[in-house]
């Protein structure tokens, strides 16, 4: 009798050994895990003058509801701006409306907060396509955007394009007190 149970302990402990490895190495594969999202971004042109502006979209699938929001943080701001331009890539084929179409001054969120707009910043928006077929939208701020700690963000109410890929949008910015627009930094957004 001492020895039945001493050899079926002996099993057991076998048992356990190949079992529990076992179930610990395959339950990942039983559940749907959803892919990582890793923040790697590509440049074909790595040059000193191009600066990653940060982003955020809710839905990067094809053809789904999407709000994008490109932010403009206090770093990315060195004078007080009274135009930006926002340069909309060729191959992006959304529609855009001036309804669909934000400024607003923006919380980025994180792991434990939601990126949300604080305040609309009153604004006008003007889309204009060339004969080219590229399009940009400038942004007339009824007020200068000032040089503080607040956030901003431009926020697109749209349907994602068809075609996935990479796509870049760059802004510029007119200074107060000056005539021209300046380089602000380049958005460069994923759709699968």
């Amino acid at each position: 009798m001492f020895k039945i149970t001493k050899k079926l302990t002996l099993n057991l402990k076998v048992l356990r050994f190949f079992i529990i490895p076992t179930i610990l190495v395959f339950t990942p594969f039983f559940n749907n895990i959803k892919e990582a999202k890793a923040g790697l971004e590509f440049q074909w042109d790595q040059d000193s003058s191009y600066r990653r502006l940060k982003w955020f979209q809710k839905e990067n699938k094809r053809k789904f509801r999407n709000t994008i929001y490109f932010f403009l943080r206090p770093s990315d701001r060195r004078t007080d701006l009274l135009k930006i331009n926002l340069a909309i890539p060729k191959t992006f084929k959304s529609t855009l409306s001036n309804e669909k179409i934000s400024f607003c001054k923006v919380k980025i969120g994180g792991f434990e907060a939601r990126t949300k707009c604080l305040e609309d910043i009153p604004a006008d928006f003007e889309i204009k396509t060339d004969e080219s077929g590229l399009r940009s939208l400038d942004i007339y701020p009824y007020s200068p955007i000032p040089t503080n700690k607040d956030s901003y963000a431009i926020v697109f109410k749209i349907f994602n394009p068809k075609k996935s890929g990479l796509y870049q949008f760059h802004s510029f910015g007119q200074p107060k007190g000056k005539s021209f627009s300046s380089y602000l930094g380049s958005w460069t957004i994923v759709i699968d």
